[in-house]
């Protein structure tokens, strides 16, 4: 679970989960959480994601250039055979314009299949 929360008005707040699972059943994915302020949804969820599947092509061995783009990465990644998917979640919200609490909260549920 990823959360965030401000009390400043109009402060943008944003909680992203990043998800990178890999082709078959002989090794496990990976869950990356990230928690912004000023950064929009998108934004948010595209590094959460990177995040996910940087870690993922590590133990995998697959070679990368960690100076590229996510969006050059993401297709190296896949191309190398070994990731299925990568995909984020994420939620964000500006502060309430008279200071009450605001939270974001993203979440990844496992469920057996």
């Amino acid at each position: 679970m990823a959360k965030n929360e401000t009390n400043e008005p109009n402060r943008l707040v944003s909680a992203a989960i990043g998800v990178a699972i890999p082709k078959g059943n002989e090794s496990y994915g990976y869950l990356s959480e990230h928690h912004a302020f000023g950064t929009i949804a998108q934004k948010s969820g595209e590094y959460a994601e990177d995040l996910a599947a940087t870690m993922l092509a590590t133990t995998l061995g697959i070679p990368f250039d960690p100076d590229q783009a996510w969006e050059e990465r993401e297709q190296t990644y896949k191309a190398s055979g070994h990731i299925f998917k990568t995909t984020h979640i994420c939620q964000s919200d500006e502060g309430n314009k008279d200071g009450l609490w605001t939270t974001v909260i993203s979440a990844a549920v496992f469920i057996p299949g």
